[in-house]
């Protein structure tokens, strides 16, 4: 099995900070492009910022200066560093990552079950 368990979220003041960490565990052979989702109330889930093996990112239009990605590939970790929030950062968000469990076998995509992010005005 594989779990993708996140963390950091919280509520916090326009202008504040927060960093997300999300990693995977479990039956892990190998993670190719990494990402970062989120949902905001009555809102489809959108995504955020992505980052591949190699740290290549790309970000929404929306977050672009605001947040930085990255990632940790010997502990199977991606980060989500979020400075100057704004009250409609506020949503769930979700870690992505493409993985392969064993050397055979093929990449399947995992997600982590969310953590919230509050920003209050």
């Amino acid at each position: 099995q594989v779990q993708l368990v996140e963390s950091g979220g919280g509520l916090v003041q326009s202008g504040g900070s927060l960093r997300l960490s999300c990693a995977a565990s479990g039956s892990v052979f190998s993670i190719d492009t990494m990402g970062w989702y989120r949902q905001g109330p009555g809102k489809q889930r959108e995504l955020v910022a992505t980052i591949t093996k190699g740290d290549s990112t790309n970000y929404a239009d929306s977050v672009k200066g605001r947040f930085t990605i990255s990632r940790d590939n010997a502990k199977n970790t991606v980060f989500l560093q979020m400075n100057s929030l704004k009250p409609e950062d506020t949503a769930v968000y979700c870690c992505n990552a493409n993985i392969k469990r064993f050397r055979g076998g093929a990449f399947r995509e995992y997600w982590g079950q969310g953590t919230q992010v509050a920003v209050s005005s």
